[in-house]
């Protein structure tokens, strides 16, 4: 793990030295022409649009008051539904005492219906297909791309440029994040500065998924969604931003009255695409010519709306690319050959090909079906890709993490472990792993799980390496390859997660993948599998491409896109009457918007100027995050008064008071010896007898990989808490969570392995967390200054420090061995400051052949004499330790 800087440290973000596109004329703003139609998206129209207005006196018009928008909001937003909220407001005085404006919901939804709309409305079309009219709901899609880029939250966080990255100034590892950091929008800015210079690249990112309404019946809908990729990636990635647009509910129809199987697969198919082609028709005049738009902040550019990725799972992405099942979506690879060895360079299917056969409608259905089956497509009549400028669908096909991975080959590799090693001993380990924050104890095993969840194969595989160390194959075979194969697999996981990804990093994907296809042959071996043959294993091939051409994964992750389908459909639904249901679901929408956006006007300061200027780079205006956790503590102890006793009988800390004097001692004169401590330690006195305890440190762990490329934030929590009776008066055993201590400058340990990865921390076992009387702290440390006295501090076990032969990670798993530092038969244990405390970690036992029937998880860190370090706790642990 690479050390942190400490917290006094200023840390400029991002950390990336920065190549801006060479033509100043890109992304530069236009004048538009008198009697322009272009609407200004700033909050100061908006506040000229509202009926009588929003002054000072009344910043809620046009709601009377605070308490009138605020029950307005709670009723669109979260309330009940129309009926319900109607009869609420027919309690006799209700609306009056409240001095509302609206005493039912028909006159709060006419109040909002006037409300400006920052959004355009959808419209019910009909799409004939085989001689058959079809419903659809469809927005302008021009109209969508003008709101995402107009609306003032978004405005000084836009990405209008293309950028390389690189880690230093030899610029010889690029760094890829943002949309705007890979090569497709570079080279898509210098193909239209050639053609039409000051042009904007806008990066279209269309999603759709048929989903499921109700849990009993057939009700289903088809929505489609849009973003852009000017917006940076952590805000399209939450549904609270408002970054995501529904544009379309498709049609659902299965066609079951066409008795022909494959007719009615090629009708589907016609229609999919005759509706994508109204959705997105407008991209092709708009993304060869241009189209202006404005900001938030005022200003006025020609942008071109180009489709750059398409989001799906494997059938979507056959049913957009028009191919047939059992086939790589991107590539012409044989289906014979998708299990073979990969091949990470291999072309994408050829688009002028396929191009030309689709012309071939001209010459006949005959002709221009054997064009299509030549080209390796079905012959569909005109797909909505054919048309649009500077697309090449076949690589805006993008990686799909939920499936291909977690559904696909983890699911896959997870029934073969099973398989190969045995459902009984796996279940009995997974039984008796220690708890962690970040993991869900799989108390029955997991073998009796049904219908696993994406989110359960995650959870699967932070634990899944720790339970087949050490368990022999039937017979007494050897388990290395097995081992290998999916420590592997796990690595290509985890690191096509990550949310910054160098040259360096691609290069170990690229390694992972071929690791285990070197591996696999043990599943054939062993007579688990005959052939790999797999689309979603193959499509593995494609990541690397994918990330250099658009950024990380998580900018087309369908994990977010399936997150949609509880606020645009499914929400949505549960609002309606269940009758001519897209009609009132449109609307739902529609007003949900207008109350969200004028939620967000209220926010804004009316007096409070726009900026004049717009930052092209997201980073410069988000908050800069520290590189190392924060800690935060509950304002109150979870036991105000624990007496030195208890610190024994209940939290298992024999050495306590012995640890609290050598603490005190080294605060004060830190340039003492060992020996001197000791013998300094005879002479301090405490004057109190009972110490607040805490049962409870929450972590925020910032950007990992220290290249401030980042924001996101995830919570980690270690539990220190002794026995106890539960609320029904059952016993619960006590918890004392194991974490990760930053090695901290002068330490003699520390400065014999100063330089070398994963050794600037050592692992221990929290036992108390406590604090320190404020009038006891001036007679303990008289020589330290006031606000340099210990806050919160923490007795911890130790266990080995890194570097010792015995520790160093396994050839064939990687992972770190660990045992307790135990000197004349007792742990070693001292105090320190809870912010030496870096995050939890996760210990996975070594159960050996077989595990012992006497390990429980909650004894377990107890009876095991080693463990290995789970590195596959989560992402962040992965990072810190593969940064």
């Amino acid at each position: 793990m690479a050390p942190r800087p400490p917290p006094t440290t200023a840390v400029p973000w991002p950390r990336t030295v920065v190549v801006p596109f060479p033509l100043t004329s890109a992304a530069i703003p236009t004048m538009l022409e008198p009697g322009s139609p272009l609407i200004d998206p700033t909050y100061a129209h908006y506040r000229d649009q509202l009926e009588g207005g929003a002054s000072n006196s009344n910043p809620f018009a046009p709601f009377r008051s605070e308490t009138d928008w605020l029950m307005a909001r709670w009723a669109k937003l979260r309330g009940p539904g129309s009926t319900a909220f109607t009869e609420l407001l027919a309690i006799p005085g209700l609306a009056e005492r409240l001095a509302l404006s609206y005493k039912n919901s028909r006159e709060l939804n006419t109040i909002v219906d006037h409300l400006p709309a920052g959004r355009p409305r959808f419209e019910r079309e009909e799409i004939e297909v085989a001689g058959e009219l079809f419903e659809v709901y469809v927005r302008d899609i021009i109209e969508c791309v003008r709101s995402l880029l107009g609306d003032p939250e978004f405005a000084p966080l836009l990405l209008l440029v293309p950028e390389k990255h690189f880690t230093d100034e030899s610029k010889t590892v690029q760094v890829f994040f943002d949309m705007n950091t890979g090569k497709w929008w570079w080279a898509t800015q210098e193909a239209l500065e050639k053609e039409r210079p000051g042009a904007t690249v806008i990066p279209v990112i269309i999603s759709s998924d048929k989903t499921q309404l109700t849990l009993i019946g057939n009700k289903s809908a088809y929505p489609v969604y849009m973003t852009l990729g000017n917006l940076p990636k952590d805000i399209r990635c939450k549904p609270s931003r408002r970054g995501q647009i529904l544009v379309a509910y498709l049609p659902t129809s299965r066609l079951l009255h066409i008795p022909n199987k494959a007719s009615r697969r090629r009708t589907l198919a016609n229609l999919f695409h005759a509706c994508m082609s109204r959705v997105l028709s407008p991209l092709v005049d708009a993304g060869r010519d241009g189209m202006h738009f404005t900001t938030g902040d005022g200003l006025t550019r020609r942008g071109h709306p180009i489709l750059a990725t398409y989001i799906g799972d494997y059938p979507e992405q056959l049913l957009v690319m028009c191919g047939k099942n059992g086939e790589c979506p991107k590539c012409d690879v044989h289906r014979n050959d998708l299990g073979a060895f990969p091949d990470t360079s291999r072309p994408f299917r050829d688009l002028s090909k396929i191009l030309d056969a689709l012309a071939a409608i001209d010459q006949g259905v005959v002709a221009f079906t054997k064009a299509c089956v030549e080209a390796g497509i079905k012959p569909v009549y005109k797909p909505f890709w054919e048309k649009l400028p500077y697309t090449n669908i076949f690589m805006s096909i993008t990686p799909d993490v939920l499936h291909q991975l977690y559904q696909g080959v983890v699911k896959h590799l997870i029934s073969w472990l099973q398989q190969a090693l045995g459902e009984a001993e796996l279940d009995a380990r997974c039984t008796r792993l220690p708890p962690n924050h970040n993991l869900r104890h799989f108390s029955k095993g997991i073998s009796t799980l049904s219908r696993v969840t994406g989110k359960e194969h995650q959870d699967i595989c932070r634990i899944l390496l720790g339970l087949m160390i050490g368990l022999p194959l039937p017979g007494g075979a050897s388990s290395l390859r097995l081992v290998r194969a999916t420590r592997a697999m796990l690595d290509f996981l985890y690191l096509a997660q990550y949310p910054t990804h160098t040259s360096h990093t691609l290069k170990r994907l690229d390694d992972a993948l071929l690791a285990f296809h070197v591996n696999k042959g043990i599943f054939v071996d062993l007579g688990i599998r005959e052939h790999f043959k797999l689309p979603k294993l193959h499509s593995l091939e494609h990541y690397r491409r994918s990330i250099e051409l658009f950024g990380t994964t998580d900018n087309y992750d369908t994990q977010y896109s399936e997150r949609l389908h509880i606020d645009f459909a499914k929400e949505a639904y549960r609002a309606s009457n269940h009758k001519d249901e897209f009609a009132q679901m449109t609307l739902w929408l529609e007003r949900k918007e207008r109350v969200e956006r004028h939620d967000k006007f209220i926010s804004w300061p009316v007096s409070q100027p726009v900026a004049s200027e717009t930052v092209t780079h997201a980073a410069s205006l988000l908050p800069s995050p520290r590189s190392e956790s924060c800690i935060v503590m509950t304002k109150h102890p979870s036991v105000k008064a624990a007496y030195f006793d208890d610190m024994t009988s209940q939290y298992h800390a024999p050495f306590f008071r012995d640890a609290l004097t050598r603490f005190v001692v080294t605060c004060n004169q830190p340039a003492l010896s060992a020996a001197q401590v000791e013998l300094a330690a005879g002479g301090v006195y405490f004057n109190f007898r009972n110490l607040p305890v805490y049962h409870k440190i929450k972590f925020n762990i910032y950007d990992t990989q220290g290249l401030g490329t980042s924001t996101s934030i995830t919570q980690d929590v270690a539990h220190v808490r002794p026995s106890r009776k539960g609320k029904y008066g059952a016993d619960v055993h006590g918890r004392f969570d194991t974490v990760l201590v930053r090695r901290q400058p002068g330490d003699v340990e520390r400065d014999l392995v100063w330089g070398m990865y994963s050794l600037c921390f050592r692992i221990a076992q929290v036992r108390v967390v406590f604090q320190i009387p404020e009038k006891a702290k001036a007679l303990l440390f008289p020589s330290v200054p006031p606000e340099s006295r210990p806050r919160h501090l923490a007795y911890v076990e130790w266990f080995a420090p890194f570097g010792s032969a015995a520790s160093n990670p396994s050839p064939d798993h990687g992972l770190y061995r660990i045992r307790r530092s135990v000197c004349r038969g007792a742990r070693l244990a001292s105090i320190i400051p809870v912010d030496h405390i870096e995050r939890t970690c996760h210990l996975l036992p070594d159960f050996g052949p077989v595990a012992p029937r006497e390990w429980t998880t909650d004894n377990v860190l107890e009876e095991c004499p080693s463990f290995f370090l789970n590195t596959f706790l989560d992402r962040y642990m992965y990072m810190s330790i593969h940064p």
